[in-house]
């Protein structure tokens, strides 16, 4: 799945199988963190300084937010189909959709809130991976400066034990493994570069870093995804587009957005061929009334099932299933 032949240094802009459709006109300052949950036929994203979580469900075109007290970053889901861990400023939290209840903390941040969290996965074998960067989100969801190397990557294990991968981070964005399982994609945005590693599933351990994407020319890395042929789906902050990238490092195609700020992607639908894309408002989108919306692209190719983050049992957290891939959010 991940042997392509080298191809030439160029690509091509085209369309998919359709053109990006606003489906949810949510107008986020910052609509980040998607994931597709296929037990609940939806979507959810997070809007990082409205301190909210969307839900958006196809099927009847119905959108549901709920309210938290910190900046909301990521969403992924768990070994259980009613259970999804939330990745906030200061913490990763476990959390019921239905009942709104906020069952437990699994990770709390030390450098809070000077640093906060921000883009995050798990891994094949349900370890969540969480990335950090210094926090430029005041405590009213107003927008504060971003910089620095104060950025870390974690690794979350089931027992809740934690390790750091990677320091000296501007921005951590794109979390993200190929089909196989055997590399590892992860990148900061403020050095616009995406790296990928050997990953080794069984330690959960990262080795032998390079560049594969790197100064890109249209805007910055923000969130990715990768599809079932293996190319990496990044999104370009303030570059307008998403890029779709062989696995050898050489950009496949540009598929143009109709807003400036495009901050994440996952796919999503029966068949997972439906790429939904979170985007920002951020400066320079002020007349632009889509931005900060949920858009949609039917795809030709589709997506592999997004892993879960496999958490022990606890008293208030029955545990169901086995997590990883084999208990698949899809």
């Amino acid at each position: 799945m991940e042997a392509h032949p080298d191809g030439p240094a160029s690509y091509v802009i085209m369309p998919m199988t359709s053109d990006p459709i606003c489906v949810a006109r949510t107008d986020d300052v910052a609509g980040e963190g998607a994931v597709w949950h296929s037990a609940h036929e939806a979507v959810y994203w997070t809007d990082i300084n409205r301190f909210l979580i969307h839900r958006f469900t196809p099927n009847d075109s119905s959108l549901e937010t709920w309210s938290f007290t910190e900046p909301v970053t990521a969403v992924t889901c768990t070994a259980r189909d009613d259970v999804l861990a939330v990745v906030m400023g200061s913490q990763v939290i476990l959390w019921q959709p239905a009942t709104n209840v906020r069952l437990r903390t699994v990770f709390r941040l030390e450098e809070w809130p000077y640093v906060r969290l921000n883009d995050a996965r798990a891994d094949p074998h349900g370890r969540l991976w969480v990335g950090s960067m210094r926090n430029n989100v005041r405590a009213d969801g107003s927008e504060g400066e971003a910089g620095g190397q104060d950025g870390k990557l974690y690794r979350i294990d089931s027992d809740g034990s934690v390790s750091i991968h990677r320091q000296g981070i501007g921005i951590a964005n794109t979390v993200a493994w190929s089909p196989s399982g055997r590399r590892f994609y992860f990148g900061d945005t403020l050095a616009n570069v995406v790296w990928v590693y050997d990953y080794d599933g069984k330690r959960g351990q990262l080795s032998n870093e390079r560049p594969f994407l790197h100064n890109f020319e249209r805007g910055l890395p923000d969130g990715s995804t990768v599809d079932r042929e293996g190319y990496l789906w990044n999104c370009r902050w303030g570059g307008g587009c998403i890029i779709r990238v062989r696995p050898n490092g050489v950009v496949d195609r540009v598929i143009e957005m109709p807003v400036e700020h495009v901050t994440t992607c996952t796919f999503g639908g029966p068949n997972l061929h439906t790429l939904y894309v979170t985007t920002a408002r951020g400066a320079g989108t002020e007349h632009d009334p889509l931005a900060g919306g949920l858009y949609a692209i039917d795809c030709e190719v589709g997506g592999v099932p997004e892993s879960r983050f496999r958490v022990l049992p606890q008293d208030d957290l029955p545990f169901h299933g086995d997590g990883g891939r084999d208990a698949v959010c899809d």
